[in-house]
C-alpha cells in the first residue's frame, strides 16, 4: 500500500458530498479482498472496490468505510502477527488516518445494523457484508438503491484529482500503444506485441486496466487469445488501456497493418471508421445526448459504406432500421473513470438517465450509456467495422438490410476482419478534450509509426 498516492483533501470532499446526498442515512463501502488463485496464501493481486477507492483514496484489503452525517470512519484489520516478517513494515492506524483524512478504527469494532451498502461482485466480500449487516446484500433495500444513486451523482462528474488520474492513465496508455505499433511485424505473435505494450505500464508502476485485447481477429470483439501469428496483410487490433497507480483507467483501441502498410481496401475501410469516430467526437459537448453521439457515428459509418457500395439506399433510413449494426453492433462507448466501464456494477442505473431505457433494436440495445453530457464527464468514443460471421450468416439479423446490402461489394473487403478506433474524451465547458490524442490515428501516421 503506497500512502503517497493518497489525496486526503479530495477524498474528504467526496465523502462530504456523499453524506450530504444521503441526508444523514448511514452507508458502508467495502474495499473487498483478493481472491485466491488456488489456495489462500497465493492470492491474485488486490485491487480495492472502485466505490471504496473513490471515497478513501487508498486500497486497504477488507477495510470498510462508514459514512453517516458528519461522522466518517474507516475500519481496518490490525496487522496480523507475522505481517512484518512476510510483508515488511505495515502502516499503523494513525498513519492510515493521516493518509485517508478521517478516523481509523479496528475492524472488530464495526457495528453496522441498518446501514446501506453496494453489493460486492465477489462472494468473499458479500459474506463479509452479510456478517456486518446481518442481511444478504444481494437483495437491495430502498436505502441501498438510494446509496447507489448518491454514488452515481458523485462519480459522474470528475473532480480535479480524478481528471489528473485520468490524464496519468492516458499517458500510460499512449506509451503502450506507441510501443505496440513499434513492436509489430509479420512473423511475430500477438503476445509479443501485448508484452511490449504492458511492459511500458510496468515501467510506470501501472497495470492493465482490463484484459488486453491484441488480435488479428478484430471481428471477435473481446478476443483475449494472444497466440495468433501476425501475417503479412493482417490488421492488428489492440484494445489496451493502462490503470494509473491511483486506480484510474485508460481505454484505447487502435488498428494497424502488421506490415506497416494498409492495402487499398483496408485503407478505404479504415477511413470510413475514422470518419465515423470524427463525427462522433464532433458531437461531444455539454448538453449533447450520448445516444445522439452514437447515432452520429452510425450515420457517418453508413454513409461511408454507401460510398463504398456495400450498402444501397438512404443513409437515414438504413440507420433508423438498424442496418448499420450488421457491421457496427456495439455502442459507441461508455463512461470512464476508476472502472474502465465506470460504475457498470450498478447496471443501467448509472449509464442511463432516469426515464431512459435500452432500445430493443439489435445493435442499439448494446449502447452502454444514454445520458446528457456535462462538463467533467469522461467517456470513450469507439466506433468500429466488423465482419462477424455469426451476424452476416444469420438470415434473421441480415433481413433488416434486404437487397440494400451488396455482398459482392462487401466481398472486396475480405482482408478487413475488424477495425475499431477508440479514444478517451473529457467533456469540457465549451466542448471536449481528447485525452489520448497523442496516439497516432490517421492512416498515414499509423503506417509511419509501425514502419518506423
Amino acid at each position: 500500500m503506497d500512502l503517497d498516492l493518497a489525496v486526503p483533501g479530495a477524498a474528504a470532499a467526496r465523502r462530504d458530498k456523499l453524506a450530504a446526498a444521503l441526508g444523514g442515512r448511514r452507508a458502508l463501502l467495502f474495499a473487498g479482498q483478493a481472491p485466491p488463485r488456488n489456495y489462500p496464501d497465493a492470492p491474485y493481486p488486490f485491487r480495492a472496490s472502485s466505490h471504496f477507492l473513490y471515497f478513501v483514496g487508498l486500497g486497504i484489503e477488507r477495510a470498510v468505510l462508514d459514512v453517516q452525517g458528519d461522522e466518517h470512519t474507516l475500519y481496518v484489520e490490525p496487522p496480523a502477527q507475522g505481517d512484518a516478517l512476510w510483508h515488511g513494515p505495515t502502516p499503523g492506524l494513525d498513519d492510515l488516518a493521516r493518509a485517508a483524512g478521517c478516523p481509523v478504527r479496528p475492524l472488530g469494532e464495526l457495528r453496522a445494523e441498518g446501514a446501506a451498502t453496494i453489493p460486492a461482485v465477489d462472494l468473499a466480500t458479500r459474506s463479509q457484508q452479510q456478517a456486518a449487516l446481518g442481511r444478504s446484500p444481494s437483495t437491495p433495500t430502498d436505502a441501498d438503491l438510494a446509496l447507489a444513486d448518491a454514488i452515481i451523482a458523485c462519480r459522474l462528474i470528475h473532480d480535479e484529482a480524478a481528471i489528473a488520474g485520468l490524464r496519468e492513465a492516458a499517458e500510460g496508455t499512449t506509451a503502450a500503444h506507441l510501443a505496440g505499433m513499434r513492436a509489430t511485424r509479420p512473423g511475430r505473435r500477438a503476445f509479443h506485441v501485448r508484452a511490449a505494450m504492458e511492459a511500458t505500464m510496468t515501467e510506470r508502476g501501472m497495470t492493465p486496466a482490463y484484459g488486453s485485447i491484441v488480435t488479428v481477429h478484430g471481428e471477435v470483439l473481446h478476443d483475449h487469445a494472444h497466440h495468433h501469428l501476425l501475417s503479412d496483410g493482417d490488421l492488428l487490433l489492440a484494445d489496451v488501456g493502462a490503470e494509473s497507480r491511483g486506480g484510474w483507467a485508460g481505454d484505447v483501441t487502435r488498428t494497424w497493418p502488421t506490415s506497416g502498410s494498409f492495402s487499398a481496401t483496408q485503407r478505404a475501410m479504415y477511413e470510413v471508421v475514422l470518419g465515423a469516430q470524427r463525427a462522433a467526437l464532433a458531437a461531444v459537448r455539454p448538453g449533447a445526448r450520448y445516444r445522439d453521439v452514437h447515432l452520429a457515428a452510425a450515420r457517418a459509418l453508413t454513409r461511408g459504406l454507401v460510398d463504398l457500395g456495400v450498402f444501397r439506399g438512404d443513409v437515414d433510413e438504413l440507420v433508423a432500421d438498424g442496418a448499420h449494426a450488421l457491421f457496427f453492433p456495439h455502442g459507441v462507448g461508455h463512461l470512464l473513470g476508476l472502472d474502465v466501464h465506470d460504475m457498470e456494477d450498478l447496471g443501467d442505473r448509472a449509464g442511463y438517465a432516469p426515464g431512459r431505457e435500452r432500445s430493443p433494436q439489435f445493435g442499439l440495445c448494446y449502447l452502454r450509456m444514454d445520458r446528457d453530457l456535462a462538463p467533467g464527464m469522461a467517456v470513450t468514443i469507439e466506433p468500429g467495422f466488423y465482419q462477424v460471421p455469426a451476424i452476416l450468416g444469420d438470415a434473421e439479423l441480415t433481413a433488416v438490410a434486404g437487397d440494400r446490402l451488396d455482398r459482392a461489394a462487401l466481398g472486396r473487403f475480405a482482408d478487413v476482419r475488424g477495425i475499431r478506433i477508440e479514444d478517451d474524451v473529457l467533456v469540457t465547458l465549451d466542448g471536449h478534450e481528447v485525452l489520448t490524442a497523442a496516439i497516432p490515428k490517421t492512416a498515414g501516421d499509423v503506417e509511419a509509426c509501425v514502419s518506423g
